[in-house]
């Protein structure tokens, strides 16, 4: 299959074109800058060029693809309302170019907010609906096109997709305990997280891609759980930094942006997913990859 992938060169994006072309796939990524062009090229990697404001480019680019996975995002926390219109501008384009063709088309979205009280799971819809929602609605205004003949496939990874090299939300959890001098978490600390490693994750994409049926919602989930205190005592341990509780009021001074987000709860499960594709994770857990040093040192500021 060829394949149009945004994010191509981010970090989930990046290990997921390395599971395409594993698997036979060709690959066209769209690259906005020099460096991410040469960086796929030196893959095999056909290169659009353009950003998410770019929808000419990503209008062709999905124009002259088999399937599309969407993977891109600007995580601009400052300016949240142009972040979700250029996600959701992007969704719109893509769609409307695989219109009556039955093409895959996975939207990469999040478990975050989906449940109270509970894990989510594949069978919860997303609550985010229409261009002021979180990611602009993303996730449902893909599944818009699935009437209009687009096999439309919504990717919901967890609020860590892990490993080393990472330069997500742990490795800004690190960043600040690295500059507090000690490892913070939220209130008791009893919050949880869910958690993948980043090639778990870029398989289950691919495997989606391949065999999930139009509607599908999939959860890159390997760890359903985690309380964001143990995520915070075993980064404590990795840097050699005493672990403290963090009132919920001096979260965002304390941690900075990620701060919004470490005392929220995003548990999910992942048994649909299992069930359906025959995914099973292999990689290494959170914790584990925290005691082995993915995000000491250099790790932590990628």
């Amino acid at each position: 299959m060829h394949v149009f992938v945004t994010g191509a060169s981010g970090w989930i994006g990046s290990h997921t074109v390395d599971e395409l072309l594993a698997a036979g796939h060709t690959v066209t990524g769209l690259a906005r800058s020099d460096s991410s062009a040469a960086a796929l090229e030196a893959k095999g990697v056909a290169v659009v060029r353009g950003d998410l404001d770019d929808l000419d480019a990503i209008r062709r680019g999905a124009s002259e693809a088999e399937g599309v996975l969407h993977l891109a995002n600007k995580h601009d926390w400052a300016n949240a309302a142009a972040t979700n219109a250029s996600e959701r501008a992007a969704v719109e384009t893509i769609g409307q170019a695989l219109v009556g063709t039955d093409r895959p088309f996975v939207v990469a979205s999040g478990v975050a907010g989906l449940a109270q009280g509970r894990p989510s799971t594949e069978a919860d819809p997303s609550p985010f609906v229409g261009a002021d929602s979180m990611r602009g609605g993303s996730e449902n205004r893909g599944f818009d096109f699935v009437e209009q003949g687009v096999r439309t496939i919504a990717a919901r990874f967890s609020p860590t997709t892990h490993g080393t090299g990472d330069h997500g939300f742990i490795a800004a959890i690190v960043a600040a305990a690295q500059e507090r001098g000690e490892s913070g978490y939220v209130g008791d600390g009893t919050n949880s997280w869910a958690a993948v490693h980043v090639t778990d994750a870029a398989r289950l994409v691919r495997l989606g891609l391949e065999q999930a049926p139009a509607g599908t919602r999939l959860h890159a989930v390997a760890e359903t759980a985690i309380p964001t205190r143990a995520i915070a005592e075993a980064i404590g341990e990795s840097l050699g930094l005493p672990v403290t509780s963090i009132d919920p009021q001096d979260a965002l001074s304390h941690f900075g942006f990620i701060g919004r987000f470490f005392g929220m709860e995003m548990s999910a499960t992942s048994e649909a997913t299992r069930e359906l594709l025959g995914w099973e994770p292999v990689g290494p857990g959170l914790l584990e990859d925290i005691a082995a040093g993915a995000y000491a040192g250099d790790a932590a500021r990628r």
